[in-house]
């Protein structure tokens, strides 16, 4: 009895030592698992972290792309407007260059015309040897010329032209005539200025005007633009009229053209 008993109890320790054992493993497992799920949520909170900061850092460069694709546009922008400014100096520039050459080519006329005028004054004192201009032309002729040297071009060509109506056949007719296209000229109606002193060519061709005309047909398409056109009328001052002044001043031109 005492031996069955004693085998009892045994057994009864064993279960009870063996399942205090299961316990145990039970919780180191449940340990063990518990760490690796604190060890995994924590690699997730780094994953997480690391999303954001590369996410944060995708966002920086598509905005520094996006300013450096502004500053490249900004300056195309530069660089076109650069260019714009240069054509726009160059012809600023070209029509400077113009106005001045037109500005000397008119106060060399119209020294030419006040030595005209005191030439007719002293004519005028003189008994006349023919025909000559009446003190009605004279003085017309005179009163345009000298609006002409006030800047006064609408009331010298309206003058002029009156003239030329009144006395078409006056030995003054040249003279009025070419100064109507200067007038034109002076107004910046180089169209009308070439016009009018084509016509003192075409009507009095071996008038020392002829040869002037032909200068200041140049001179207006020059200040038009096209140099070709001046330079060939030029040439033709040289062909017509060598030994003329306006040859001597087409020759001077011709060799500045050459040297710009």
């Amino acid at each position: 009895m005492r031996w069955l008993l004693a085998a009892v109890a045994l057994g009864w320790a064993g279960v009870a030592t063996a399942q205090l054992f299961s316990d145990q493993e039970a919780r180191r497992r449940a340990d063990a698992a518990h760490v690796e799920v604190q060890a995994a949520q924590d690699s997730l909170r780094r994953m997480e972290q690391r999303l954001v900061t590369m996410e944060s850092s995708m966002v920086e460069r598509r905005a520094i792309l996006d300013l450096a694709g502004q500053i490249d546009a900004l300056r195309g922008d530069l660089a076109r407007s650069r260019g714009q400014i240069e054509v726009m100096l160059n012809q600023l520039e070209v029509a400077e260059k113009r106005q001045k050459d037109l500005y000397v080519d008119i106060d060399t006329r119209l020294r030419k015309l006040e030595q005209v005028q005191e030439q007719a004054s002293a004519a005028a004192l003189k008994p006349p040897a023919d025909a000559g201009p009446t003190e009605a032309e004279k003085k017309t002729y005179e009163s345009a010329l000298n609006h002409f040297k006030l800047g006064n071009y609408s009331a010298a060509i309206d003058l002029l032209q009156n003239m030329l109506v009144a006395y078409p056949r006056s030995k003054l007719a040249p003279n009025a005539q070419y100064w109507i296209g200067m007038g034109h000229s002076g107004r910046r109606d180089y169209r009308n200025a070439i016009l009018s002193h084509q016509k003192v060519i075409a009507t009095w061709p071996d008038d020392p005007k002829a040869a002037d005309a032909m200068l200041s047909i140049s001179s207006a398409q020059e200040a038009m633009g096209d140099k070709i056109a001046a330079q060939n009328t030029l040439q033709d001052v040289l062909a017509k009229y060598p030994g003329s002044q306006a040859a001597a001043s087409a020759k001077l031109r011709l060799a500045q053209s050459v040297k710009r």
